[in-house]
C-alpha cells in the first residue's frame, strides 16, 4: 500500500497532502473497495508501476462501483498497463454483483479520453465543472473540470482504432489554434467537438477549458453522450451521439 503512494506522486506529481494514504487503501480493501497494483512481470522485486482504486457507490437506492484513481508510472505509459488494470477492476466489480462503473477524467487530456472511450468502450454522460478544488486561491487556480464516465460492465467494449471525424462540428480550432464555436444545431445528428491533441498552457489552455465546458455541457444537457475520440492528422474530436 505504501508503494501506491509513490505511484501517485510519480504519475501526477502530487504533493504529499494530495496523495491518497496507504491507510485509506488498506481500510477500503477490507471493506468492499477494490485496490489493484501492477508490477513488471520480468523484474522480480520491482516496486509497483501502476494501480487502480475504487469503492462501492450508493446514491438514490442504486449501487455501483466508482473508480477513484488509476495511475501508471510515466515509464509505463503506452504499455497497455492501464487497460489491463481496468479490466481486472471490472472482473472484481462483477464478482461483487455490480453491473456499472463510473469515474471522471479531464476532458483536456486526450490520452485518457482514448483509453476510456476507444479502448474500453465507456461513455461520458455528465460534465462536472470545477469538480476538484486544485488551489487555495479560486481566482488563480485553473478550473478542474471533469467528464463523468459510465461503463456497462456487462458489455465491455472491444478496442478499435480511432475513427475519422464525421459529423456536425460544434467546436473547432481556428487558424490561430484557439477554440471557435460553430453554428451547429442540436437536432440529433452526430456532433464533433475539437480538443487540442497537444497540451496547451496559459490563456490558451483556459480558453479551451471554458469552450469545452460550454460545448460539452450544452450537448450533454440535450441528451447527447460522448462515445468516442475521432482523429485526423494533428487533430482530435470528441464524438457525441444521441442514444
Amino acid at each position: 500500500m505504501r508503494e501506491l503512494e509513490h505511484v501517485q506522486q510519480a504519475a501526477w506529481g502530487y504533493p504529499e497532502l494530495e496523495v491518497l494514504p496507504a491507510t485509506m487503501l488498506r481500510i477500503s480493501a477490507a471493506t468492499g473497495g477494490i485496490v489493484l497494483a501492477a508490477y513488471p512481470a520480468d523484474q522480480e522485486g520491482a516496486p509497483a508501476a501502476g494501480f487502480a482504486y475504487g469503492f462501492p457507490a450508493w446514491v438514490n437506492g442504486e449501487l455501483w462501483h466508482h473508480s477513484h484513481l488509476l495511475a501508471v508510472h510515466p515509464d509505463w505509459r503506452g504499455s497497455g498497463m492501464a487497460v489491463a488494470l481496468k479490466h481486472a477492476q471490472r472482473e472484481r466489480a462483477l464478482a461483487q454483483g455490480l453491473k456499472r462503473m463510473t469515474w471522471t477524467f479531464d476532458p483536456l487530456v486526450t490520452r485518457n479520453a482514448r483509453l476510456n472511450l476507444g479502448k474500453l468502450g465507456a461513455k461520458a454522460t455528465e460534465y462536472r465543472p470545477d469538480w476538484y478544488a486544485m488551489g487555495t486561491d479560486s481566482a488563480t487556480a485553473f478550473p478542474a473540470d471533469r467528464l463523468l464516465i459510465e461503463w456497462d460492465l456487462t458489455r465491455p467494449g472491444i478496442e478499435k482504432p480511432a475513427p475519422a471525424p464525421a459529423g456536425v462540428e460544434l467546436l473547432k480550432a481556428n487558424a490561430e489554434g484557439r477554440p471557435e464555436k460553430q453554428g451547429a444545431e442540436l437536432n440529433g445528428e452526430t456532433l464533433l467537438v475539437e480538443v487540442p491533441l497537444q497540451e496547451t498552457h496559459g490563456p490558451e489552455k483556459l480558453a479551451w477549458r471554458l469552450a469545452l465546458r460550454d460545448a460539452l455541457s450544452t450537448a450533454l444537457a440535450h441528451g447527447y453522450v460522448v462515445t468516442d475520440l475521432a482523429r485526423e492528422p494533428n487533430r482530435a474530436y470528441y464524438v457525441l451521439t444521441r442514444p
